[in-house]
């Protein structure tokens, strides 16, 4: 077994050393705190089993335009969905989001879900999980992305809903898509 001294030792090595051992160690510590600590922790938090999204598309996004000016290219959409704009002032996340932001997700209960609420569902057309708002509730969810021209083509199941979106995180998910896409191309 280790003793206190070599325990102490070790711990001033990975925290206090030079090189890239130490670095590398560290690295592997917090992935590990993240992953397998953090994570799960604040999915039993939250109520899901994704408390954290990282937005990766611009689907979400009003291209740096005030409300009014995103409204009036994007009224007639909402209107023929009786969504007013006082309507949609009201609804959260009002003002969309970016690709980057990081997306905090709560677990909430389907009836609890309302029309112009921001929701992250699972899609089995891609590998990740879909942001977008709810613009009508009949048996499924018709979602549609705040920059996009259509709603999306394939209602949304109860079943398919991950979690409601909470608030949003500017920019912190540039962390994970540069990550994944080194990945992705390495591979």
């Amino acid at each position: 077994m280790f003793s206190k001294e070599d325990l102490k030792k070790a711990w001033d090595y990975v925290w206090n050393g030079k090189g890239l051992i130490p670095l590398l160690l560290n690295v592997l510590i917090a992935f590990l705190l993240v992953k397998y600590i953090i994570y799960p922790g604040l999915g039993l938090i939250f109520n899901t089993d994704l408390p954290v999204v990282a937005v990766v598309s611009g689907s979400m996004s009003h291209n740096g335009l005030d409300f009014n000016s995103w409204w009036r290219q994007n009224e007639d959409l909402y209107v023929q969905r009786n969504i007013s704009k006082e309507k949609f002032l009201s609804f959260p996340l009002k003002n969309g989001f970016n690709k980057g932001d990081i997306m905090v997700l709560y677990g909430t209960k389907i009836e609890n879900l309302n029309i112009g609420d921001v929701i992250v569902y699972k899609n089995p057309q891609y590998n990740y999980p879909v942001i977008h708002r709810v613009v009508d509730i009949k048996d499924t969810f018709e979602t549609k992305g705040d920059h996009n021209l259509v709603s999306d083509p394939n209602p949304v199941r109860k079943d398919q809903i991950v979690g409601k979106a909470i608030l949003r995180i500017p920019y912190l998910g540039w962390v994970k898509i540069v990550f994944t896409e080194i990945i992705s191309s390495v591979v």
